[in-house]
């Protein structure tokens, strides 16, 4: 699996569908985990069940994250310049192009992805909203 730079739906990032090769790029722990990008709700089905009680804010929500019941996260993109990467991978490990908790730097960020998709322009738009999903409650985290 190779390691991407692009243009995410929020920022600049790294996208990889091995999660080892993002620690790596970033230097982090790695025992964190990532949010996972799906390109749509087929998608996410074959991945994770949704409460039956949130399904209709997932369908609905844009440039959300939500963490499942079991841990992991994932956002669903749509309509975005990056659903042409993740229609062929389906779906992706996704972060930020920096170290971790460090600031953006172009120079870095090329050094250390192998493939980099179009040039990126540095965009620093506001994260994704965080939402922590339970079986009987919703709980913003970010």
């Amino acid at each position: 699996m190779l390691i991407y730079l692009t243009q995410t739906d929020t920022t600049i990032g790294f996208v990889s569908q091995d999660s080892t090769k993002i620690d790596q790029a970033k230097r982090r722990v790695p025992n964190k985990h990532y949010i996972r990008v799906v390109n749509s709700l087929e998608t996410l089905k074959t991945l994770s069940r949704v409460p039956n009680r949130y399904k209709n804010r997932v369908r609905r929500a844009r440039k959300t994250t939500f963490i499942m019941p079991n841990g992991f996260s994932f956002r669903v993109v749509k309509s975005s310049e990056h659903n042409l990467l993740l229609d062929r991978l389906k779906w992706a490990y996704s972060s930020s192009a920096n170290l971790s908790g460090a600031d953006y730097c172009e120079r870095y960020a090329k050094e250390n992805a192998e493939v980099i998709i179009s040039s990126p322009k540095e965009q620093n738009a506001d994260p994704s909203r965080i939402f922590k999903l339970s079986q009987t409650n919703i709980k913003r985290v970010r």
